[in-house]
């Protein structure tokens, strides 16, 4: 897959997460528990719980966190979650797909659409960008002592179709449908995964024009990833990775 590697935005962001890990395990139990809701507290019988676990799972969410949000969720009639998904662009034309477990869509949905005008951005209609990504699993691995060419054959013997390497890290495509297929099978192979998710991949990357246009598509990123509403924020743009390093610092 060409452009800007995935694994490197995925090495940025695992960086910047740690002051946010309560956030995140947040936001992992809260997919747990909308999975639950739907679903039922029995993973074996509910598939969209599965998944919820082994992103918390891939988030490094400890287990006693993982179990507590499936007994809380089993245990309350109520509180039922939505899962909506926002549309828009970011400064230089960059594509945004943004989705989100809430509890009350009247607050979420002018809460993003802020975000989106504060940071320079603009929110679209449902469907003006969701043409642009496939819904796809996702795994960033450590390569550890494998090369490219190793790599390459474990993942395709787990049934991946696709792998961006990047040194240190590589980004693993699969069909949404194989993802715990393919997760296992790279289990079984000895990755170390970094992420693991089902969610949007963009078909093709935009170039970033400028660092300071760069700065501005992270900044509304981020804003968007910090809202307690938002569980993911899918993105086409392609930063070179030394301007990432940059603005990480």
């Amino acid at each position: 897959m060409a452009g800007h590697s995935h694994s490197a935005n995925i090495a940025r962001r695992k960086n910047a997460v740690d002051a946010k890990r309560a956030k995140i395990f947040s936001k992992c139990a809260k997919a747990v528990m909308s999975a639950v809701r739907q679903g039922g507290p029995d993973p074996d019988a509910n598939l969209k719980l599965r998944y919820a676990i082994e992103k918390a799972k891939a988030e490094n969410m400890p287990k006693d966190n993982i179990e507590r949000a499936i007994k809380r969720a089993a245990g309350e009639g109520g509180g039922e979650l939505e899962e909506l998904n926002y549309e828009g662009y970011a400064p230089g034309g960059i594509a945004l797909i943004v989705t989100c477990l809430t509890d009350n869509r009247n607050r979420t949905a002018p809460d993003i659409k802020y975000i989106f005008e504060k940071r320079g951005g603009n929110m679209g209609a449902q469907g003006s960008v969701a043409f642009l990504f496939d819904f796809r699993s996702t795994f960033v691995v450590e390569t550890g002592d494998k090369d490219e060419e190793a790599v390459l054959e474990a993942a395709l013997e787990a049934g991946a179709d696709d792998v961006e390497y990047d040194d240190e890290l590589a980004t693993v495509y699969a069909p949404a449908t194989d993802f715990l297929q393919v997760k296992e099978g790279l289990e079984q192979a000895g990755f170390t995964f970094l992420s693991a998710e089902t969610g949007y991949v963009p078909q093709n990357r935009v170039a970033v024009a400028s660092k300071e246009d760069a700065k501005k598509v992270l900044n509304l990123v981020d804003a968007l990833e910090d809202n307690d509403d938002v569980q993911s924020v899918y993105a086409n743009y392609d930063i070179p990775g030394d301007w990432l390093d940059e603005l990480a610092g």
